[in-house]
């Protein structure tokens, strides 16, 4: 966590710094107007914000890091891989209901493109998909 602060804290110093480049050369190339007309406004405000964004990320992560009052297995020199793989879940490699979501999923963005009749059905068969991969345990051969 202390390496991505310094990264994130990194990175809103350098668009600081392109930022004020950014402006400072947009007043130079257009002397000859008055310096608040030669600063090209869009790339100045959006190098800016842009800092600001990632200051804003830095100083989050900074403070979350020590709100938690210690070291992630990342920054543990001495940490093993195994030591930041946490508990993610089960998972089922046999099921056909995610590839039944996708067909719903992709029948509603047909229906919006192509007719909105089909929109229904699409969120009909996510119903069914959704129900049929949460109760997947309960009955048949996998049930618990």
């Amino acid at each position: 966590m202390r390496t991505n602060t310094g990264l994130w804290w990194l990175l809103a110093a350098f668009f600081l710094l392109m930022a004020v480049t950014y402006t400072t050369w947009s007043i130079i190339f257009y002397s000859d107007e008055v310096w608040y007309d030669a600063i090209e406004w869009v790339g100045s405000v959006a190098l800016l914000f842009t800092a600001l964004m990632g200051a804003l990320i830095a100083f989050y992560l900074g403070r979350v890091h020590h709100a938690q009052r210690g070291e992630l297995p990342e920054d543990i020199l001495t940490s093993d891989i195994d030591d930041g793989d946490p508990e993610l879940g089960e998972f089922s490699p046999w099921s056909w209901w995610p590839i039944v979501l996708a067909f719903s999923a992709a029948l509603a963005m047909i229906g919006l493109a192509v007719g909105a009749w089909m929109v229904p059905i699409g969120v009909g068969v996510f119903v069914v998909a959704i129900v049929g991969w949460v109760y997947e345990y309960y009955r048949g051969y996998f049930a618990r």
